[in-house]
């Protein structure tokens, strides 16, 4: 039969995943970095997740397929737990290193026991944290300082939770290995629909990964807000150098 149907262009979707969650029926999928529509009978083809792709890489189209199919969607759900309908905030469901998702203060974690002082707590408040799947719209930005950091800095620095996260949001990535437009795009919807009042960049020593402060300096300068930039530097051996 001919109907509408979800369309993915892979050449265009770099596999942030924000589309998994919005799709209320489970059909599509992160599978080998992009998403896919894993079969017809499961898209109902009104389109949820248009909105949800920051790289316009979902349109609807007209084709001979097969119809939908509400007990093919039914069976899917009941055999995949996290192909599980979309919250209305579109922040649950689907694969869950695109799930976005808000944790307790430290002191909510045990910080403050005296019995534990062994176990130096995470200062981390979220879920997830790659710039590639974080939804621009969740709830952990409002109003936060926003720590963008290369991949590598908690790693070179010991006291990264401690120092440089503690009370802010986390956005990770690489300049050099990444898509860097994909980046810009993506921070600058985080900062227009959210009250960023500061980015600091946490980028290594190393010349390729100042690519991290011009994408921040960009997405400022694109996005028309007055947003405070803050870079601090982190040696390859481990010393802070803001």
């Amino acid at each position: 039969m001919i109907r509408e149907i979800v369309k993915i262009d892979e050449d265009k979707c770099d596999g942030c995943g924000l589309c998994v969650p919005a799709c209320a029926e489970g059909a599509i999928q992160i599978i080998d970095g992009k998403a896919r529509l894993i079969a017809d009978n499961l898209c109902d083809g009104l389109g949820a997740c248009l909105g949800d792709c920051p790289r316009d890489a979902i349109t609807i189209e007209k084709r001979d397929t097969e119809a939908f199919d509400e007990e093919a969607v039914d069976r899917h759900l009941d055999e995949n737990p996290l192909a599980e309908k979309a919250s209305p905030a579109g922040q649950g469901g689907g694969c869950p290193s695109a799930r976005a998702m808000s944790f307790g203060a430290p002191e909510d974690k045990g910080a403050n026991k005296e019995e534990e002082p062994a176990q130096r707590p995470s200062q981390l408040r979220q879920w997830p944290v790659q710039l590639h799947l974080l939804p621009p719209t969740a709830p952990f930005f409002q109003q936060e300082d926003l720590v963008l950091a290369a991949d590598c800095a908690a790693f070179a620095y010991g006291d990264f939770h401690q120092d440089l996260l503690r009370g802010k949001a986390l956005a990770i990535g690489c300049p050099k290995l990444d898509d860097g437009k994909a980046y810009l795009d993506k921070l600058i919807a985080i900062l227009k629909h959210n009250d960023i009042r500061r980015l600091s960049v946490v980028h290594m020593e190393v010349p390729c990964c100042s690519g991290l402060i011009m994408l921040a300096r960009e997405a400022i300068v694109q996005s028309g807000l007055d947003v405070e930039l803050k870079t601090i530097r982190v040696s390859v051996d481990g010393r802070l150098e803001s």
